[in-house]
């Protein structure tokens, strides 16, 4: 059992208070979700030319200030980081496939949790309520977030294990179920050159679509053809730069809500993780059906 949440500011006023509503969400949702949790966040996308890196260090005695002043050594260009304990967040005109290589060879221990323009990813083991408070999130602002507190069934309790998963760029990926083919998918993916990081099944799902976003596919669809792939109970909320998404298996086994007003749309496992928000009470609250793509944009942005 686990719990999911979603956040879309329309307003620009909820942009600026992103993290204190979507922290209550979070910690409440540590019932259903002791172990670990995470949260990515989307806010304005840096340059083109630029990109946004979410770290983790095992260690929260790693040294940030050493590490930048090694990267900047070996890879120079412009670089600028910014750490909070274990994680930090890297913005460079650095390759994300160089960074990776460079990560790989200097410093093995470190987690590269997400790459993009828009997004930065936050993920630890422990209750929310703790993570939420160790890592500022009332102080996040953003277009919209996704977070995840997970009961481990099926992998370890890790960082890693811990939702969102990530692939390629700008997208994530929490799941509340189980998938009953993960390593039939895996193995397919890895005969085509990709790397899994964990035995998660959630990893499965979420390498599987943005595979087929790679090849081509908008993510809705991606989802069509997961409903043909990924075998099992699902609830699953994505996130891109500019989208909130969410979908449920055929049989719609795992719980999910959604909760939408002119000023944002708000999506949880349960209702009670909903009820704080301002105009609940005048909004459209509705149940998401099975098997339907759900699919919210952000209204504007400067790209």
């Amino acid at each position: 059992m686990c719990g999911i949440v979603g956040f879309l500011a329309k307003k620009p006023e909820f942009v600026q208070s992103l993290g204190e509503h979507v922290v209550p969400m979070l910690t409440c949702m540590g019932d259903r979700g002791p172990d670990s949790a995470g949260l990515a966040v989307f806010g304005e996308p840096v340059e083109s030319s630029l990109r946004r890196f979410s770290l983790y260090a095992p260690d929260r005695r790693f040294d940030w200030s050493t590490f930048e002043q090694q990267l900047t050594a070996r890879i120079g260009g412009q670089i600028e980081l910014s750490a909070l304990e274990n994680h930090a967040v890297l913005i460079g005109s650095v390759e994300p496939v160089r960074l990776k290589a460079w990560l790989t060879e200097a410093h093995p221990a470190l987690h590269l949790l997400s790459t993009g323009r828009a997004i930065d990813v936050y993920k630890d083991e422990g209750h929310p309520t703790d993570i939420a408070r160790r890592y500022h999130f009332t102080q996040f602002s953003g277009t919209h977030a996704v977070g995840h507190t997970r009961m481990a069934t099926e992998s370890a309790v890790s960082p890693a294990h811990a939702h969102p998963f990530t692939a390629g760029e700008d997208f994530c990926l929490v799941h509340n179920g189980s998938l009953s083919n993960p390593y039939s998918v895996r193995r397919k993916l890895e005969k085509k050159g990709i790397r899994f990081e964990t035995d998660n099944d959630t990893e499965a799902a979420c390498r599987f679509l943005e595979w087929r976003m790679s090849d081509g596919d908008t993510l809705e669809a991606a989802i069509q053809k997961g409903f043909e792939e990924l075998d099992g109970f699902f609830t699953l909320l994505m996130a891109t730069a500019d989208k909130l998404i969410l979908v449920r298996d055929p049989f719609a086994c795992k719980p999910a809500v959604a909760v939408e007003t002119d000023e944002y749309v708000a999506i949880s496992s349960e209702y009670r993780a909903l009820a704080h928000l301002p105009g609940v009470k005048n909004a459209r609250i509705f149940e998401p059906v099975p098997e339907q793509i759900y699919s919210w944009t952000v209204s504007s942005r400067s790209t």
